[in-house]
């Protein structure tokens, strides 16, 4: 069985362009919403995004959103804690597929890991 887990210096969450999300409002509270585009830098990465380490700048810190955990995924998508984990493999996958590519190895890497 495949179990979710965050693949160091992959990054593929930090791309945050709102094009590639048109329902950010759906899910997001306003005042998230506001945060969400003020953390969007023009290449359309997070700004907290080290591009060079492929780390986050501020990961202890980083908003309620950025977090693959059982209470924000509840609230945020309506993710029930039994579903978490599939539903965070997809979306990790569907991620990496789009920024990176579906033959790129940080899907490899991701898929090795989880236990794809």
């Amino acid at each position: 069985m495949a179990t979710w887990q965050c693949v160091k210096q992959c990054g593929a969450c930090c791309h945050l362009d709102p094009i590639d999300r048109p329902d950010l409002d759906h899910y997001l509270t306003p005042a998230e919403l506001e945060q969400y585009l003020s953390l969007v830098g023009k290449d359309g990465w997070c700004i907290h995004f080290n591009a060079e380490t492929r780390q986050c700048n501020i990961y202890f810190d980083r908003p309620r959103f950025c977090r693959v955990e059982t209470e924000v995924f509840k609230d945020l998508y309506d993710i029930e804690p039994e579903e978490l984990n599939d539903f965070a493999i997809d979306c990790c996958r569907q991620q990496i597929e789009g920024v990176y590519g579906d033959r790129s190895l940080e899907l490899l890497r991701f898929d090795r890991a989880v236990g794809i």
